[in-house]
Formats: structure tokens, C-alpha cells, sequence
């Protein structure tokens, strides 16, 4: 599934083709992705015209200057493209066709159709109503994170795959910020020190910095919009890791592999503790 650095990738690459243009018209091959369109989601898009396109976790959200906001979610397989309308490729699901000299025309891809699209009325936020503060931001700090972490008993893991704790954060990028901070996957959440939580939020970002420079982990379905592959995967310390030498200096250990809430977590057991 795209997480926050895929996600803001996608981002990056349709801004300059969406922001300040208007939808000159909208196409829709199929009734529904994860849930249906919203209703008469072409009428309200068509000659309105997408103010700015920011990214919230691991929402796209489109201000409009009809007043509304368009939300998108990737799923697990969703991708955006810059391609020919006239040729659709299989599960090409929505074309956008902007307006401006170049006439861009933007597809959504999306084989397992886990993504979706809302129209959200003025001033609702839906679904990010409750999502927790962005891990890139001011707002996320080591104390945030111990407050948010002292009544939870689940695994620092598991913890930190719940949007309210932070949001925007997936499998892939828990694991390389754990082996980072050195804390086990395994580490009761309540049990994590505020000196850890401070190196945990450090590493968060940093990581999640990393990937974004690099355009994202591009594993199995994931390419940013015009194409381009990304190449963070080429520098995973232990996700997919499995059997590895722990790449810590010194560090005699192997990465090992365990599940965790129905997901794979990879980690060192000698020095993550």
C-alpha cells in the first residue's frame, strides 16, 4: 500500500497539472472503486477548478473552488498517470482532462480497486476528522508521542500503524524507523521511554525525509505519475530483509522476521530492544 512518501510523491507530480486549472472534463469508466463516486461527481467537478492539491497521511485532498474538496486514497494499488485518453489501459477506472495549453490528461489506475474519490461539502473533513498529528510537522514532537503512547498496551508497532497516534505511516517505513531509534517492534507502546520517543520521532522523520527525496519505495504497484520509479527500497535497512546481517557496525545479529496484527515487522533482535 502507498504510505506518506509514495502518497506526497503522487502529489509532488500532479501539482504542476491539476493546481489553477479546471477540470475541463471528467470521465468515468466504471460505477464505483472501493465505494462509489459520489453522486453527480462529474457535474460537480467539470468547469470547476482545483485551487490547490495538498496531501493529508495518506490522503491527496483537492481544494476547490466550487468550495468543496475533492479527497482521494490510493488503496493498495492506485496510481495516477499522464497518458493518451484514447488508448485506456486496463483498470484506467477516471480521466481527468485539465485545462491549459498542454490539455493534460490525468488516469487513475487502479487494479484492486481498494482506492476511492469524495466530494466533501464545505468545512467537512470526513475522514481525517480524527487522524492523528502529520509526522513531518511541528505538532509531532517526542512528547506528543509519549502522550499519545501512555495508555497503550499494544506493540510500539502496532501503535504506530494507528492514523489517530500519527498519521500517514504504513508497515514499511515503522519497521526502518524502529531499527533506527533501536526499539523492538515488539516493546509494549506504554513501555517506551520519553528519551526513546524523542530518538523514534527523530527517526520517523528523517526516514520519512529520506524516502520522499528518493520518490518513494517502488515495490510491486507503486510509480509516481509520470512514470519514474522510486528507489528508497534500494536503501531498506531491515524491511524485506529477512536472514540479512544486521547492518549496524559491529552488531552480530541477523534480521529476523515476525507477524505482527496480520503484517510482517523486520527487525534485529540483538539491537533493537
Amino acid at each position: 500500500m502507498p504510505e506518506l512518501p509514495e502518497v506526497e510523491t503522487a502529489r509532488r507530480g500532479l501539482a504542476p497539472k491539476m493546481e489553477g486549472r479546471t477540470f475541463n472534463h471528467v470521465q468515468l469508466r466504471r460505477k464505483n472503486l472501493r465505494f462509489p463516486f459520489p453522486k453527480n461527481f462529474i457535474r460537480r467537478l467539470q468547469g470547476v477548478t482545483l485551487d490547490r492539491l495538498s496531501r493529508r497521511a495518506k490522503f491527496l485532498v483537492g481544494e476547490l473552488s466550487s468550495g468543496e474538496t475533492l479527497l482521494m486514497h490510493l488503496g493498495m494499488s492506485g496510481k495516477f498517470s499522464f497518458e493518451d485518453a484514447a488508448s485506456p489501459a486496463k483498470h484506467d477506472h477516471v480521466v481527468f482532462t485539465m485545462s491549459g495549453k498542454d490539455k493534460p490528461v490525468i488516469i487513475y489506475n487502479d487494479p484492486r480497486r481498494f482506492g476511492f474519490m469524495e466530494l466533501l461539502a464545505p468545512g467537512d473533513v470526513g475522514r481525517m476528522a480524527k487522524l492523528g498529528p502529520e509526522p513531518l510537522s511541528n505538532g509531532f514532537s517526542g512528547p506528543v508521542l509519549r502522550t499519545a503512547l501512555a495508555a497503550k498496551k499494544s506493540p510500539i508497532k502496532t501503535a504506530l500503524l494507528d492514523q489517530h497516534i500519527v498519521a500517514g505511516l504504513g508497515n514499511i517505513y515503522v519497521c526502518e524507523a524502529l531499527f533506527l531509534a533501536g526499539i523492538s517492534p515488539l516493546r509494549r507502546a506504554d513501555n517506551v521511554s520519553p528519551d526513546m520517543c524523542e530518538q523514534l520521532c527523530a527517526q520517523i522523520k528523517k526516514t520519512l525525509q529520506l524516502a520522499i527525496k528518493a520518490g518513494g519505495s517502488s515495490l510491486k504497484d507503486f510509480a509516481a505519475a509520470d512514470g519514474a520509479l522510486g528507489y528508497f527500497q534500494h536503501q531498506f535497512q531491515v524491511y524485506d530483509k529477512e536472514g540479512a546481517p544486521c547492518p549496524k557496525p559491529k552488531c552480530p545479529g541477523s534480521i529476523i522476521r515476525t507477524k505482527q496484527s496480520g503484517r510482517s515487522s523486520f527487525y534485529c533482535p540483538d539491537c533493537q530492544i
